[in-house]
């Protein structure tokens, strides 16, 4: 069994690019589904965020990569062509170590930023809903969130950790020079317009909006910060006393239009607008940018707004690199006892079966021994084939622990005509061994 993850981030693809491969939550159900059936997948889960699209594996072998290409490419309507360019892929321990990278913080676009580690539980919840998860993928997931857990508690990495939300703040205080006095509506009432308010007020907002689909939310969220809830059918009148527009909504197509700005710009005699488009796909229609005194900024965008934040953080991410490099060795140690547990049970399956006939057979020929001196036989029988077998075993196990494992496992079963494919007992055994570990 391998795992694999494969993906596209902000640093392999452009946003449109990411956009058009993005899975809305309250929709990921269905792909979750259709992934675990393709020929060769065991399990998966999905993490779908601003900043990437990623699937991770337990799968039988890398032929499995193929056919979910295909997949990723018929479900979203993309080219392959056009998608392949901007895909990776992480095998074995670097997919492992991948995923502990990407829920500590390591990977994202602001190093050490929290968010990517609720959205990556998220995607747990989702794939365990749906039952696409199993035994390796359940217990690598909590094993990842153990580390990210070590890596913020353990290092400075996530001392005044920053956001998409701060950073696309921050950027609005460049463009206005002060944010003081402005007012701010914040579209979408997730987890990243929470954040992106929070900083807002912090940075002196006269006055915030809050407008979301479920006016419930909205009213909920803008009391938590002193703010108004507008109607979402009310949004394009507010925008018309409103400065900076941070949107973040899970909607899957554009919900803010050019046309819509260029009128109200009229009716603002012009006053400058900023708008932070921090949703995938995009919120607000990327021509609002053509028009004069309206300033459009995506997530791509942030990436300079951001830079200065990282290099403090620099020196402690060594740190968490280290202890991610030791928990991916511990964990693929468990992988590789998987594998071998299987092999080592058929192993001992098939010596039993011969030793069973062949004294069977002996013991056809001599009648004349007695019950006692039968079950001496058999004794004896079962005491050479365990010192035949312990050495075998031991250097089997010893394997399991190094880049060699596959080559043993391969040989053994060579030499000896064992499957492939471990037989179901075996399996199950070997899972029932790793569960109480």
């Amino acid at each position: 069994m391998e795992i694999l993850v494969l993906g596209l981030n902000h640093k392999s693809a452009p946003l449109h690019i990411r956009e058009k491969v993005a899975f809305p939550e309250n929709e990921i159900a269905g792909p979750l589904r259709a992934v675990n059936s393709l020929d060769g997948i065991k399990e998966n889960l999905i993490v779908s965020t601003c900043n990437r699209v990623e699937i991770v594996l337990a799968a039988e072998d890398k032929g499995a990569v193929e056919v979910l290409k295909e997949f990723l490419a018929e479900h979203h309507g993309v080219d392959r062509g056009e998608l392949d360019p901007h895909l990776y892929l992480h095998i074995g321990g670097e997919a492992v170590r991948h995923l502990y990278r990407v829920a500590s913080g390591l990977d994202s676009l602001v190093l050490g930023e929290p968010q990517i580690l609720g959205q990556v539980k998220d995607a747990f919840e989702y794939a365990r809903d749906a039952g696409t998860l199993g035994l390796i993928l359940n217990r690598l997931l909590k094993k990842t969130f153990s580390v990210a857990k070590s890596v913020r508690t353990d290092t400075g990495i996530a001392r005044s950790a920053v956001s998409v939300s701060y950073a696309a703040v921050e950027l609005a205080k460049k463009i206005f020079g002060e944010t003081e006095g402005r007012t701010a509506m914040i579209i979408g009432a997730g987890e990243m317009g929470e954040l992106a308010l929070k900083h807002l007020v912090s940075s002196g907002i006269k006055e915030v909006f809050v407008a979301n689909r479920t006016f419930e939310k909205a009213v909920a969220l803008a009391q938590q910060f002193g703010g108004s809830a507008i109607k979402y059918e009310d949004l394009l009148d507010q925008l018309l006393i409103t400065d900076i527009v941070i949107s973040s909504t899970g909607a899957p197509h554009v919900i803010i239009h050019a046309d819509d700005i260029r009128k109200l710009m009229g009716r603002r005699k012009y006053q400058p607008m900023f708008f932070i488009d921090i949703a995938v796909p995009r919120d607000i229609d990327a021509a609002v940018n053509d028009i004069d005194n309206a300033y459009l900024y995506n997530v791509d965008d942030l990436q300079a707004v951001v830079a200065d934040n990282v290099k403090g953080r620099e020196k402690e991410a060594e740190k968490a690199e280290a202890m991610v490099g030791k928990e991916v060795a511990t964990f693929q140690k468990w992988v590789s006892s998987l594998q071998v547990v299987p092999t080592i049970v058929a192993l001992r399956g098939k010596m039993e079966r011969i030793r069973a006939a062949e004294t069977e057979k002996a013991l056809g020929r001599l009648p004349h021994l007695s019950d006692k001196d039968r079950q001496q036989v058999k004794a004896l029988t079962t005491a050479i084939v365990n010192k035949i077998l312990h050495r075998p075993q031991a250097v089997l196990k010893e394997a399991s622990h190094t880049e060699d494992a596959g080559l043993y496992l391969e040989v053994t079963r060579k030499m000896f005509d064992l499957p492939d494919t471990p037989e179901e007992g075996a399996e199950n055994n070997g899972n029932e061994r790793t569960q109480k570990d």
